[in-house]
């Protein structure tokens, strides 16, 4: 079995990071091993399971209390590893895989543009086939760990088919930036990518023309599964605090989880957060099972945001105005948990996209790309 380190080593954060801090954490944690679950030992995976993915992003939370740095793990992983584990040629595997398990490369994948929104269908950003190669042209905007990233995974259309494609920052006509950067989800650094007469060689298509839409397909599902894995982590840490909190506050003679009114929110936030351990269990057992979960996965996406989201603000309302002081991490995490609702999909779009797979809709057409 797979040791989980306690990840106490990470380096904390004093006041908003900037980009050279987030690097240096993720490649801290990438030491310690939190890109190697779930994959197979022969392309330097631990060989372990889902499973033992949640316990490390969840300890990984709880030791961090970073949403951005689980978003940031997270479009590594499921933006560019998965996506060349899963649809690439034995020579890019070779050629990606160790250095981006080993943190030494950092990566995500591109998907949004300016005038794109939940409909992959409607991407602008253009491939043409040339004698050697291929040529792209377009812009992708909102992209996690693009200021930080050495290669992305862009989708573009290439004869009307959208496919993938890995881009470094170093390729000719690219232009990787932090413009349209977002203030949200601290520990984590969103950019631009611009793309004007980019060259590839053909090897890097990532998997065959016109498989770019059931790749984003996989890699959201993927994301909105275990996204929320970590931010599990931070909510324990959360609820522990809060408890402590009601704990030593007292009013009316009485400790502050005498009172009802705090008590009822403190049973009301357990009960989120042990749903959402529910719901990531069932995720990892679906993985591990070879079973698909796109459902699951959207259910867990939504559920978990919506969850982050109320109990950070359950959170401040206990801690009253000690909750709201320059700093506070309680109020940091509101922030964070506003943002939660928009990443891997809106939570209005896993809706649409779970009714849609009950029967009322087109569920291959929601594919959100909202921070992807």
């Amino acid at each position: 079995m797979t040791k989980i380190p306690d990840f106490s080593s990470i380096p904390a954060y004093t006041g908003p990071p900037n980009e050279a801090q987030i690097e240096a954490c993720l490649r801290a944690v990438a030491e310690l091993g939190a890109f190697r679950h779930a994959l197979p030992k022969q392309v330097g995976g631990f060989g372990d399971d889902f499973v033992a993915l949640v316990k490390s992003h969840r300890r990984l939370g709880e030791a961090s209390r970073d949403p951005g740095l689980m978003l940031a793990i997270n479009a590594h992983l499921w933006g560019s590893v998965f996506p060349i584990l899963l649809y690439g040629s034995e020579g890019q595997k070779e050629k990606f895989l160790p250095p981006l398990l080993s943190g030494d490369w950092l990566a995500g994948h591109a998907i949004t543009e300016p005038s794109c929104g939940s409909d992959v269908q409607a991407m602008a950003t253009t491939a043409e086939q040339t004698g050697d190669g291929y040529v792209l042209n377009g812009e992708k905007r909102y992209i996690t760990n693009v200021p930080l990233a050495d290669w992305l995974v862009i989708y573009a259309k290439l004869d009307g088919k959208i496919s993938a494609f890995l881009v470094s920052r170093e390729d000719e006509g690219c232009h990787f930036s932090n413009d349209g950067s977002l203030d949200a989800c601290r520990g984590s650094a969103t950019g631009s990518v611009s793309l004007k007469n980019c060259r590839l060689g053909a090897d890097r298509l990532l998997g065959k023309i016109g498989t770019g839409t059931q790749m984003i397909q996989k890699a959201l599902e993927y994301e909105r599964a275990f996204v929320f894995a970590g931010i599990a982590g931070i909510m324990d840490w959360q609820l522990a605090e809060v408890v402590r909190y009601s704990r030593e506050r007292r009013s009316g003679g009485v400790h502050l989880g005498k009172h009802q009114a705090i008590s009822h929110r403190l049973a009301d936030m357990k009960l989120r957060l042990d749903t959402i351990n529910l719901w990531l269990g069932e995720c990892a057992r679906l993985c591990d099972a070879g079973q698909r979960l796109t459902l699951a996965s959207a259910q867990t996406k939504l559920y978990a945001a919506e969850a982050f989201l109320q109990s950070s603000l359950d959170a401040v309302q206990i801690m009253g105005a000690a909750g709201l002081e320059s700093g506070s991490a309680m109020a940091e995490l509101v922030q964070d948990a506003m943002a939660g609702r928009l990443f891997s999909g809106s939570s209005e779009v896993q809706k649409n996209l779970i009714a849609a797979l009950l029967g009322t809709g087109d569920a291959y057409r929601l594919n959100p790309q909202s921070h992807s």
